[in-house]
Order: C-alpha cells, then structure tokens, then sequence
C-alpha cells in the first residue's frame, strides 16, 4: 500500500516538474514558384483530362461565320469597324428582347473600347473568336436616362477622344473637339426625355470612370452576357463586313 502511494507521489512531483513550451508565430516566408513548361505532367490527370479537352476544343473550333477581312480596334480614330459591329450586335440582339419585357426600344449603346481584347481576324470565324474578343462575362444592361444625363455622356466622349464603341448615337466635333452636332437616331438630345441606354454592368458601376448611368430613372438587367450576343450574332450571319463611317467623326474647319 506505501509502494502505490510513494509512486503516486512520484507521478504527481513528475508532471508538476514539466515544463509547457509556449510557442508563437515569429515570421512568415513565402516564395514563389514558376509555372514553366519545365514541370512535369501528371499522366493521370491528363489522361483524365483530355476527353473534355478533346471536347471543348471542337466546339470552339467549329465555323459559324466567316469575316471578309481583319478588323482591329486600332484601325480608327474615333470609330472602328469592329468596335461599330460590337456595338451595333448588342443593340441587335438586345432590342427584341427588351422590346418583349417592357414594350419599349433601345435608344442608343454604349460600350468600352478596352473591352475589346482581340482582332477578328480575316476568314472564318469560330466560337473561340467570340470567346477572344470578349473573355469576360459581363453582361448587358439597359438604363433609364434623363438627357441631361446624356449630354454627360456625350462630354465624356468628348474628353476621351478615344473610339468606344456607339450605336443610334452620332457626334460630330471640330478639329479641336468642340461639339458641332450630337442627335440619337437624327434626333437632336432632349435634355428632359428619357432615354434607353444599354451598356454593360462594369460601366453601369462606375468602370473606366463612367459615372453617368447613376443615378438613374431605371436599371433592366438583360441576363445576357455580351459574349452570348456575339455568338448569337455569329451563328445567324453568314458573313460579316462591318466599317468605320461617321457616327463619330471629326469635320475639318
């Protein structure tokens, strides 16, 4: 019996006489390693992989329209043919079905020349060209503006003298950019009307410094990325030739 207690005594000075370490966090180190063609390919994996990939590839690969030539964001100054097809396949595609929910048209379009991040290049045109000229998924919506509103838009493109896109919307300046004629289908701005705007949500929110859709009279959002559009527009049209004409341009004094 003394022997259980003397080593119950012992077992409690033992652990009484342990030390607890306390740790603590002195720094994080991190590095950065390089994806490079150098790493090895997991065969399961790619194995695994490679139906789907079989897959996609034929579907973005497969024909759906053809482009009579190479079109370029950089073509023009403050219009190009790829930036006036982008604009105007918005409003094609767009307006039907606005019209449908609201009984209402589509006054004019507005887009943002960065958001065109590829050529068309002369040819056939496939799925993975919709997919190259716009990689985002922004989509497409149509917002209520007094014109008053509109004429802050139209300033806007004034100081960017940059070729965004625009459809149903013309401007005419002066080689110094001074405003000669602004109308939306011939049509001189009303500052009290209102007007249908479709643009896409990174500007509606403010992207590229477009704070002239808010406040606003209404939103409509569409549910149709621009993306779709484009592919929408592709598949029904055998052959596109867009071109640079004078819904922007600049008259020599």
């Amino acid at each position: 019996m003394f022997k259980k207690y003397a080593y119950l005594c012992l077992f409690i000075i033992f652990l009484s006489s342990c030390k607890h370490d306390t740790w603590k966090l002195n720094s994080i180190e991190g590095k950065q390693i390089s994806i490079t063609d150098t790493l090895k390919t997991d065969t399961a994996i790619d194995s695994f992989i490679q139906p789907y990939r079989t897959h996609l590839n034929k579907n973005l690969d497969s024909v759906i329209s053809y482009a009579v030539d190479t079109y370029s964001k950089s073509d023009g100054e403050l219009n190009t043919a790829i930036g006036n097809l982008f604009a105007d396949v918005i409003y094609e595609q767009t307006n039907p079905v606005f019209n449908s929910r609201t009984g209402k048209n589509i006054d004019m379009v507005l887009v943002n020349h960065g958001g065109i991040r590829a050529i068309i290049s002369k040819g056939n045109i496939t799925m993975r060209t919709a997919y190259e000229i716009m990689p985002f998924e922004n989509s497409i919506v149509v917002v209520a503006m007094k014109g008053d509103k509109v004429q802050e838009l139209v300033s806007y493109l004034l100081k960017a003298k940059r070729a965004h896109p625009i459809s149903k919307l013309q401007i005419k300046v002066d080689e110094d950019f001074n405003l000669i004629d602004a109308n939306i289908n011939g049509i001189s701005i009303d500052l009290k009307k209102t007007y249908y705007v479709a643009t896409n949500d990174y500007l509606y929110n403010g992207g590229d410094r477009m704070t002239f859709f808010q406040p606003n009279d209404s939103l409509y959002v569409m549910d149709y990325k621009i993306r779709n559009a484009l592919l929408d527009y592709f598949l029904k049209t055998d052959t596109i030739n867009p071109k640079i004409d004078d819904r922007f341009m600049k008259l020599k004094n």
